[in-house]
């Protein structure tokens, strides 16, 4: 007779050790989500328990949000009084940086109305350091040209004027495209700024502007006609 084989016996897979992990932090979660519901039900039962609570510190929130909402309300009155008063005089402006110098000029179209000016000149500007809406509507695209002595430095030119017309209306859809600084102008390019249209603000009319009250567009000739009527216009 021959023998039967006992049946063999089907050996049990162990899990892997990445199933080991997942079944651990499983049980982790689940831990940590128990108790965060825990201490969430403990936490509403103590506020229902005690609702005085709630009301203070949602009082307390209201106030804390009415305080900021004054605080930033006056600290906007604050630089809108500070920028009416905004004066400049040619021996301060010399004196900056030029990057000193295009904030001043945003600055300056701020006082006059520009709510939205805003200095964006660095590698990469395409001929604009300052740009600005005024309160008709008209957009402004402003190259600034600071020079470290004034009128005893080397003068705007014709180049200057040319980066300024190639990319103003083009690239930053200008309506008037200036160019600023506290130097002298170049004949030529006074000549081929006026064949363009294009606006040149040099040291004298820099210091009339920078000086007194009178916005930028009251001292430039053949400005564009407003966009849109405004109580201003």
């Amino acid at each position: 007779m021959t023998r039967r084989r006992p049946p063999a016996r089907r050996r049990t897979r162990r899990p892997s050790r990445k199933q080991q992990q997942r079944d651990a932090q499983l049980i982790v979660f689940a831990v940590v989500a128990t108790a965060v519901i825990g201490l969430v039900v403990m936490v509403v039962n103590w506020l229902l328990a005690h609702w005085w609570v709630l009301v203070v510190v949602l009082v307390l929130a209201v106030l804390a949000g009415v305080g900021w909402l004054y605080n930033r309300q006056q600290r906007a009155q604050w630089e809108a009084v500070l920028a009416q008063g905004l004066r400049y005089g040619l021996p301060q402006l010399d004196a900056l940086h030029h990057t000193r110098f295009e904030d001043a000029v945003r600055d300056l179209m701020r006082r006059d109305g520009c709510r939205d000016a805003q200095r964006v000149g660095g590698r990469g500007d395409l001929g604009a350091d300052v740009k600005a809406t005024d309160p008709f509507g008209r957009r402004w695209v402003i190259q600034c040209k600071h020079r470290r002595n004034g009128a005893k430095g080397s003068a705007v030119g014709t180049p200057d004027l040319q980066v300024l017309n190639g990319t103003a209306r083009q690239v930053h859809g200008a309506d008037v495209a200036v160019i600023v600084t506290n130097g002298r102008v170049s004949g030529p390019a006074v000549d081929f700024a006026k064949q363009q249209r294009l606006h040149v603000v040099d040291r004298q009319t820099l210091a009339v502007w920078a000086s007194g009250s009178r916005p930028l567009w009251e001292l430039l000739r053949a400005v564009p006609p407003p966009r849109r009527p405004t109580s201003l216009s």
